[in-house]
């Protein structure tokens, strides 16, 4: 018996994390054919960097962990010659509620912009909003 209770726990580890699975996707919608160089990290995770053409799009997803402290920061750098740049949190779990998400951001001429999709993600619902200015 405490065997298979000590399964189900280890069970409901591994489905409770796959449910509050999450990701960050990185968009380049910046104008005359520049690419858009990213790196984002995590305390265990580096991903990168990375040239996005433009029109083109870079996503990843992990898992949140058990006690729900996952961030990701991220660095965008407009080309070609990579002056304008933004560094900024591009992911962070909110509350135990929170079940992650895809972080949705998009570089644009002016800024770089966020949305938010979740399909549980009712509370705070967040669309297409500019959160950063290029910084020179």
């Amino acid at each position: 018996m405490k065997n298979f209770s000590v399964f189900l726990f280890v069970l409901s580890l591994c489905v409770f994390n796959h449910v509050s699975g999450a990701g960050v996707r990185i968009a380049n919608e910046l104008k005359f054919n520049k690419n858009l160089w990213m790196r984002c990290y995590s305390k265990d995770d580096v991903t990168g960097p990375k040239i996005i053409p433009m029109g083109q799009d870079y996503s990843f997803y992990f898992g949140i962990n058990f006690f729900r402290t996952t961030r990701f920061m991220c660095t965008l750098k407009q080309g070609p010659n990579y002056e304008h740049y933004q560094s900024f949190t591009a992911f962070k779990v909110f509350s135990n509620l929170d079940t992650g998400g895809l972080w949705d951001w998009r570089a644009k001429e002016d800024g770089v912009y966020l949305v938010k999709e979740h399909e549980y993600f009712v509370q705070n619902p967040v669309n297409l909003h500019k959160e950063y200015d290029w910084i020179n």
